[in-house]
């Protein structure tokens, strides 16, 4: 896609952004405002800590589908959208498109010119396409092979984006997100990395399909954060970034929970499950060179420091 036609459309918003970026340098983060929809929940919690934000939550009485509600979206610097249905089961699809398409819809439609959206898209908008690299580029084939409705429904968020952003003019940023931990909070169903962790402390087995062979490459939520803080303070008016822990933070499901059990001093238990699904694909690493290359970004985190901060 051709932003530059963007910038030309939107000559005088471009003006006015650079305005505000000379603002954001003079004043740095504690002067803008921040809005995490989906922020009491097991991302958003953190990531709200972070840049000490507002949330916007159903927890806390709101909800993205509706409008009127998510109007204060228009008074902030900064909303990171990780509100989000997520479910694969298909019975649950239209509350997946309703949420992560339509509500989606409503933040973005109520922000303001020259503000900055982060979106919390998912890597298995690629669905079994991945199994086609080592280290899976933003170039990886999207279409249709087979991907539910969560995965479908976050995809055509980011083509909603697009559009509204480039009529409203406010700078976004997609994130394809890799497997993003953090530690337990209350209430929330957290990722598997940390549900590997809790399942070590308290003794419960761990399922492991295909013999626990299958990679991923893992990311601590305070690197998922520093990413945005990344974006926020580039010059970028559109980014596209597959986010995860890239090559030096991958492992395998078994390495990972072996690790947390040596870190404890516990032995894991561990099943080997046969007859259960397993991951589509196999294998996934992010490739983090665009990231890299346009916002200076990479996983400050490793492994066993970031699995360490869950125990």
């Amino acid at each position: 896609m051709d932003f530059g036609l963007w910038t030309l459309d939107f000559g005088l918003w471009t003006l006015d952004f650079g305005l505000w970026a000379f603002g954001f340098w003079t004043f740095g983060f504690d002067a803008m405002k921040i809005l995490v929809t989906g922020g009491n929940g097991y991302l958003g919690s953190h990531v709200r800590r972070f840049f000490n934000a507002d949330d916007f939550s159903r927890r806390s009485g709101y909800d993205i589908l509706d409008r009127e509600a998510i109007g204060i979206a228009a008074d902030y610097d900064v909303v990171i959208h990780l509100a989000a249905h997520l479910d694969k089961d298909p019975a649950v699809a239209d509350e997946c498109f309703q949420t992560n398409v339509q509500g989606t819809a409503n933040v973005i439609k109520s922000m303001r010119p020259g503000a900055i959206i982060i979106y919390a898209s998912t890597k298995d908008v690629y669905g079994a396409h991945a199994a086609s690299y080592d280290e899976v580029p933003e170039s990886c084939a999207t279409d249709y092979c087979g991907q539910s409705a969560l995965e479908w429904s976050k995809f055509l968020g980011e083509r909603l984006l697009e559009y509204h952003a480039r009529q409203i003019g406010v700078r976004t940023c997609i994130f394809r997100m890799s497997a993003v931990y953090a530690r337990p909070s209350d209430g929330n169903e957290y990722g598997f990395v940390t549900h590997y962790t809790e399942s070590v402390k308290r003794g419960h087995a761990i399922r492991l399909p295909l013999g626990g062979t299958p990679i991923r490459d893992i990311l601590h939520v305070d690197d998922f954060s520093r990413a945005c803080q990344a974006f926020i303070g580039s010059s970028h008016v559109y980014g596209l970034y597959n986010l995860g822990g890239g090559k030096a933070n991958a492992a395998s499901l078994r390495e990972i929970a072996m690790t947390v059990g040596r870190l404890i001093q516990l032995d894991p238990v561990l099943i080997d499950d046969e007859d259960g699904p397993h991951p589509v694909p196999v294998n996934y690493i992010s490739d983090l060179t665009r990231i890299r290359e346009q916002l200076g970004w990479q996983p400050e985190i490793g492994i066993e420091e970031g699995l360490r901060s869950l125990v």
